[in-house]
This record gives C-alpha cells, structure tokens and sequence, in this order.
C-alpha cells in the first residue's frame, strides 16, 4: 500500500485475463468517460458560406465614417445637454428644406432618440415654396423610405418674393420671415414643443461676424432661443458641429440633396462674403474658425464695453449718492474755457 490507498484485490479467477476482468473493465470505463466527457453527437455542414472580406480600402473608407457619424453624434448629444435643447415629452419638428445640414440633423437626431434618456418624438417638416424646378418626390420617397413621421407644408412664398423683391436684391430677408411664419404656424396648429433647425458651427461663427461688421453689434446665432412672440422655442442641435464634417457625413450616407436656386445661390449675399474670408483664414490659420467659436462660448462682460451687460458705475464708488451723467460732464464747452484764457495765456506742462 503506498500514499494511504489500499490496493484493489482482484479475484483469482480474473488472473491473465485483465481483459475480462470486471473491476478493471468497470475502472477504464470510468476513466474513459471522466476524459471524453459527455457524449455529443456534432453534424458537421461542409457548406458554411464565409463572408467575403472586405478590400482595405473599403474597410478604411467604413472605419473613417463610422468614426465621423461617432464625432456627429457626440457633438450633437453634448449641445443638447448644455443647452437643455430636448427634454422628457418633448413633441420635435425638424424642419427638413433638402440640403446637406437639415438631412444630417434628422439623421443624427434618429440615432440619439433610440439611446436617448429621455422620450422624445420626431416630425420632420418641409415647406414647399412652390419654387420653378422643385423635385416635389424626392422628399416625401425619402421620408417613406426611412419610415418617420413626417408633413409638407405647400405655400407659394416664392412669387411672393421675386414680385415684392427688385431684381438684384437678396431676397434672403423676406424669404426667411414668410418660411418662418408658415412654419411657426404649422408648429403652434400640432402642438410641438421644439423647432429644430439645421444651422451649424460655422454658420453662428459667421452670424456673429455679419452682425459686427454690417450691424455694429457683438450678437450671433444662438444654439437656443425663444421665438420673438415668446409661442416657440427653437433649438440648433448642430451648433457645434463643422460644416466640412456635415458634407462629408452627408456624402457618405448618400442623401438625396436637393440644391437651391433661391435664396443661398446669391452671389452678392453679405453671407457669402464672410464665408469667404472665413475660408481664407481657415486656409491660413487651420483651428482660427474652432477658436472664435470656442469664444463665443465664453464672455466677459467686464472685458467688453456694454453698461448694460456689467455695472461699471460699481466699480470704486466712494458714495452712495447719484453720479453726474454726461449732460452734466457736457455743460461746459471747450468754448467756455477758451473764452476765460487771456491772449498770453499758455498751457504748460
């Protein structure tokens, strides 16, 4: 006996005969089925079709738009956060015209509404302004096609505007008043709550520039905002997204655009111009455009120059009592002054 175990005694009968022998038959059995293991019986199928593989310049081509819908929807989730753009109920109208930016909007929208934490609903919303040329199916085929909720308004605002409007002038402005009005009108008759719009970053960096080059005034376009009436609040979930990233997004999903003819095509449009020289500083300085709408995100009232904005009469105050105001500095001309010098009189300093 070795290591405690007590040796298994076989019968005499068994002697030269292992083969036959019961116990030790019983033994390997037992071995046997401890080291196979449970019976399984495998069909084999000879046929299985395996995937062809993708050639590396496909397989490149899907990583690069799969990173860049990725960064999309990255940037579209955190506008919406920090601004408090949609909320739990929220009744959204996307207002889709056919281009590049509103498709992506809705698009990258449609993503964030399967993942989002709160409940939302989507319509997407086009107004056909009875523009020469319009392809009338290609929307509503899309629309159908992705299976969304959706409504087009039709209301002839565009022989309002070349009517009303002299040749050579932009129409932009008019433009923009009629489609917002049929809009807000559709949006306030169904109840939404949202009115999402397909402006992006590049298009607030420029709204500023136009502002503080033709209006005088430090104002932009804002991510969210209420409608001048106080009925509508509108929402610019792409506003931190590139306008290149939103072209190349849309070239790779394929959308349907549809180009227009009647208010962005305007040669003479001030926009234009700032895009332009967005575009040459963009190509001279690469990150200029990211920078300026970084900053816009961070104003320093007491850095700027409005008493509106921060209370600079605060500012070393000794007294409570009421400052003079300017009519009070202005009293006395420089012509009073003149006049109390003598002929000989010369400043010194």
């Amino acid at each position: 006996m070795r290591y405690g175990i007590s040796p298994v005694r076989h019968p005499a009968s068994c002697a030269g005969h292992h083969a036959r022998c019961p116990i030790r038959a019983g033994r390997g059995r037992a071995i046997g089925d401890r080291m196979r293991g449970p019976r399984r019986i495998v069909r084999m199928n000879t046929s299985l079709p395996l995937p062809d593989p993708l050639p590396p310049a496909s397989r490149r081509v899907a990583h690069e738009a799969n990173k860049l819908a990725k960064r999309l929807r990255h940037q579209v989730g955190r506008a919406i956060a920090d601004f408090g753009m949609i909320e739990d109920g929220d009744k959204v109208m996307v207002c889709l015209s056919g281009g590049k930016d509103s498709y992506t909007l809705l698009d990258i929208l449609l993503q964030l509404q399967k993942k989002a934490p709160v409940s939302f609903s989507i319509t997407a919303v086009n107004l056909d302004q009875k523009q020469p040329g319009f392809p009338e199916h290609v929307l509503p085929d899309y629309l159908k096609s992705i299976g969304i909720d959706f409504h087009i308004i039709e209301q002839d605002t565009y022989s309002v505007v070349t009517r009303v409007v002299p040749e050579g002038k932009t129409m932009c402005s008019l433009c923009s008043r009629l489609r917002r009005g049929a809009l807000y009108t559709y949006a306030e008759q169904h109840g939404f709550t949202k009115i999402a719009l397909g402006h992006h970053r590049d298009d607030l960096v420029a709204t500023f520039f136009l502002n503080l080059f033709f209006h005088s005034k430090i104002s932009g376009m804002p991510p969210k905002l209420l409608s001048d009436d106080g009925k509508h609040v509108v929402i610019r979930p792409l506003a931190y997204v590139r306008e290149d990233d939103i072209a190349a997004y849309a070239d790779a999903r394929g959308f349907p655009i549809i180009p227009c003819n009647l208010c962005g095509s305007q040669e003479n449009l001030q926009r234009k111009q700032v895009k332009r020289m967005l575009d040459a500083w963009e190509r001279e300085t690469p990150g200029r455009i990211e920078q300026i709408a970084r900053a816009l995100g961070d104003i320093r009232p007491s850095q700027l120059s409005d008493p509106k904005l921060f209370d600079f009469l605060a500012l070393g105050r000794h007294g409570d009592g009421a400052l003079p105001d300017a009519h009070a500095w202005l009293a006395g001309g420089a012509s009073d002054t003149d006049a109390n010098e003598g002929p000989g009189d010369t400043a010194t300093l």
